[in-house]
C-alpha cells in the first residue's frame, strides 16, 4: 500500500539503550561524523544536531540511564533535562539494545522512562537490537524469542531493526514513517509542565551553544513511499 510521506523541519530523536557504546556508533552513523566521541558514557544528556537531507536532526544521547545504581530521583533529574533538550518534544525514540545484558531490571526501567515521557512514547519508540557479541547459529531466533525484549517490542507494536548491517537511509525511511504514523505529531510530555514554563527562559542558552530553533515543526506531504513491515 503507498502513501504520502509527512516530514518536518526538525527531527528530534532521543537515544535510550543499555550500551553507551552502541548509542554512541548509532548517533555518529545518523549524523554521519564523530560526532559522540567519548568512550566512556557521560553523566549528562548530549544534544547534537545536524543538517542532512534538507532536514535538521537533533539527537539527544542520554547517560546509562538503565543503570541500577541510578536512583528515582536522578532518573527524574535526567529525563527533565532530556525533556528540556528535546523541547517541544521528541518525534522518535530509538532504543538500543543489546540483548545478552538486558535484564529484568532493566526492562521495567526503560518502561519506566518512557512512561514518565507520556503514554505516547511506546508509539513512537523502535527497538534497534545490536549484534550479538558472539554471533552462532540460530542466535537471531534466540534473541527474537527474548522474552523480555519481546514484551518491548509489543509495547512499541513490533517496530524493531537489527543493527547489524543496518543502512543508514533505510533507518531515516523509517523514521519518516514512524513521524508518519503519528501524524507529524511529536511526544507532549505533559507530566514535566514546570520543566516545559521554563523552556523559553532556557531557550537563548540553547541557542549560543548551537543547539537548533525550538519552534513548532512545520508538516507536509512529500512523495510516496511503501508501508514497511518492520521485523
Amino acid at each position: 500500500m503507498w502513501g504520502r510521506i509527512m516530514t518536518v523541519s526538525e527531527l528530534r530523536v532521543v537515544l535510550l539503550g543499555n550500551s553507551w557504546s552502541e548509542r554512541r556508533k548509532l548517533g555518529n552513523l545518523i549524523l554521519r561524523g564523530t560526532k559522540f566521541n567519548t568512550e566512556k558514557a557521560p553523566d549528562h544528556c548530549l544534544r547534537v544536531s545536524g543538517l542532512t537531507d534538507e532536514k535538521n536532526i537533533v539527537l539527544i544521547n542520554t547517560p546509562d540511564l538503565l543503570h541500577p545504581e541510578i536512583s528515582e530521583d536522578k532518573l527524574r533529574e535526567h529525563v527533565e533535562n532530556c525533556v528540556r533538550l528535546s523541547a517541544p518534544g521528541p518525534h522518535v525514540f530509538l532504543l538500543v539494545l543489546q540483548p545478552e545484558d538486558f535484564t529484568e531490571p532493566q526492562t521495567k526501567r526503560l518502561r519506566s522512562i518512557l512512561e514518565l515521557f507520556g503514554d505516547r512514547s511506546f508509539d513512537h519508540s523502535l527497538v534497534l537490537i545490536s549484534t550479538p557479541r558472539e554471533e552462532s547459529s540460530g542466535s537471531t531466533v534466540k534473541y527474537l524469542q527474548h522474552h523480555l525484549l519481546g514484551d518491548i517490542m509489543r509495547k512499541c507494536r513490533h517496530k524493531m531493526l537489527w543493527k547489524k548491517n543496518l543502512e543508514r537511509p533505510e533507518l531515516l525511511k523509517i523514521m519518516d514513517q514512524i513521524v508518519e504514523e503519528n501524524d507529524g505529531d511529536h511526544v507532549s510530555c505533559d507530566v514535566f509542565e514546570d520543566v516545559k514554563s521554563d523552556l523559553f527562559s532556557g531557550h537563548e542558552s540553547l541557542k549560543e551553544e548551537g543547539a537548533a530553533s525550538v519552534k513548532v515543526d512545520p508538516v507536509e506531504p512529500v512523495g510516496k513511499f511503501k508501508n514497511i513491515l518492520i521485523m
